[in-house]
């Protein structure tokens, strides 16, 4: 009798660690909150004076298969990375690379400007450009003496 080998990436609870500690320290800030999908890619997320920009590592995922939308301050980044149909063909004995669905969400802080979100894809990294809206950009005010 044969045993069947299924194979589970080692870091799976680590990256659940680190999405529980995420959701658990953000709190109403940019920041992960929900997940659930076949696969997790992974994403950064920078504040800069004017926007916050969020990054996520998509190899292999046509741009028409990813859909971005925005309701009620969450974001959410969604798609699909194909399997290569020809797979069996091939006569594969480990196969680690992930397919399926992926599905992330992020609460926006009440600064960003949900009007002029823009989304590009650039050799397979997605990048999400959220501005900061007029009033909450720094402003300086001159002080007359």
């Amino acid at each position: 009798m044969l045993a069947r080998r299924i194979y589970r990436d080692p870091w799976d609870s680590l990256r659940e660690f680190r999405g529980e500690m995420d959701r658990i320290f953000n709190g109403n800030q940019v920041g992960y909150t929900d997940t659930a999908s076949d696969w997790v890619p992974p994403i950064d997320i920078k504040e800069g004076k004017d926007a916050y920009e969020v990054s996520a590592e998509l190899p292999g995922v046509d741009p028409k298969d990813i859909e971005v939308s925005l309701e009620d301050g969450v974001l959410t980044v969604k798609g699909e990375r194909k399997s290569d149909s020809h797979e069996e063909e091939h006569g594969y004995t480990r196969t680690e690379r992930v397919y399926g669905s992926f599905f992330r969400r992020f609460t926006l802080p009440d600064t960003a400007d949900s009007d002029h979100i823009s989304a590009k894809t650039v050799h397979g990294v997605l990048t999400l450009r959220v501005p900061k809206k007029e009033k909450a950009l720094p402003k300086k005010i001159t002080v007359e003496g």
